[in-house]
């Protein structure tokens, strides 16, 4: 433990440069005094570690000494792809072994490279979970991304819609992570390979052996194709709508930027007060009055006559209720 402490804090001073006792006690996550004792091991180890005085000063390497220790483990290699991700990668346990990577990375780069690589991060951050929303509790996914490494089935209790609980035994292909939330792909041994929100896994169990994954299986054209079909899936009714001018944002925001952005462009030109008749498809008819509802008297419902019914409904409720 103490080895893999003074390797981080040799590389720390690496590809940083000066940082004072506090700092890397920060950034190592231990006390003031674990510093000072860490620094003189590694000087008593012949590294040319020294510190500078005052305000300003903080601890530092011989310029010019550069240590050749920056070879990637194979798991910190693989784990490099999240180092931007600290919220995914803890989740999937590689907090620890993407840190050591990107730092290892960074020592290992030339000055101004390295300055580079430190002002991106410094500003850019990547916050995958979607607004009002929190990321699923997901106390299985390190277990699963085990086995979708490993190669190994699966035997899990899934909550459905519904809810309703089944015992599934699935090979994992892969994970992805959506909107702040994981899904995974995998296939019962002899079917076709759909996908499972992990947060909706009860209980899991690794059995033994491994599986082959399928020749020639991609991931990512899976899921594309999968989400194409989902959203095919899901708008099952359509709904002819007229529009005041300038409430094309609240109504993206409300119903999606796609699905509006393809109703404007294919809407004729607006009539004399500004209005534009759309043509919306939607999940379902009871969905969209409670959507559209949304936008009150900006929005007027021409077709289908149910939904039409539906919002007026909706209207006498809301005007006895209010008086």
């Amino acid at each position: 433990m103490r080895a893999s402490r003074l390797l981080s804090l040799l590389l720390l001073l690496q590809a940083r440069g000066r940082m004072t006792a506090t700092e890397l006690a920060e950034e190592l996550e231990v006390s003031v005094r674990t510093v000072y004792r860490d620094v003189e091991a590694l000087s008593a180890a012949g590294v040319p570690v020294y510190a500078d005085r005052g305000p300003t000063g903080g601890y530092q390497l011989l310029d010019g000494y550069r240590t050749r220790l920056t070879g990637l483990t194979a798991e910190e290699a693989s784990s490099l792809f999240l180092a931007a991700l600290p919220g995914p990668a803890a989740e999937l346990g590689l907090a620890d072994l993407a840190a050591n990577a990107e730092l290892k990375v960074l020592a290992a780069l030339p000055p101004e490279p390295r300055s580079h690589a430190s002002r991106v991060r410094e500003r850019f951050l990547l916050d995958v979970p979607g607004w009002y929303r929190a990321s699923d509790d997901v106390p299985h996914l390190s277990a699963v991304a085990d086995a979708v490494w490993e190669q190994r089935p699966l035997r899990m209790t899934y909550r459905r819609w519904g809810p309703r609980e089944v015992e599934r035994v699935i090979h994992p292909y892969g994970l992805v992570l959506k909107g702040g939330s994981w899904y995974l792909v995998a296939a019962p041994p002899d079917g076709d390979p759909r996908t499972y929100r992990v947060a909706r896994i009860l209980t899991l169990e690794a059995l033994p052996g491994a599986f082959q994954r399928p020749e020639g299986f991609d991931l990512e054209a899976f899921w594309r194709q999968y989400a194409k079909e989902f959203r095919e899936r899901m708008y099952t009714a359509e709904a002819v709508v007229r529009l005041a001018p300038g409430m094309d944002d609240l109504l993206a925001y409300t119903m999606g930027a796609d699905v509006v952005a393809a109703a404007l462009a294919a809407a004729g030109e607006p009539d004399a007060e500004g209005w534009r008749t759309l043509t919306l498809p939607v999940e379902s008819l009871t969905h969209a009055r409670w959507l559209l509802l949304r936008l009150g008297a900006a929005v007027e419902v021409l077709e289908p006559p149910e939904l039409r019914a539906l919002m007026a409904e909706a209207v006498a409720e809301l005007g006895e209720l209010y008086g």
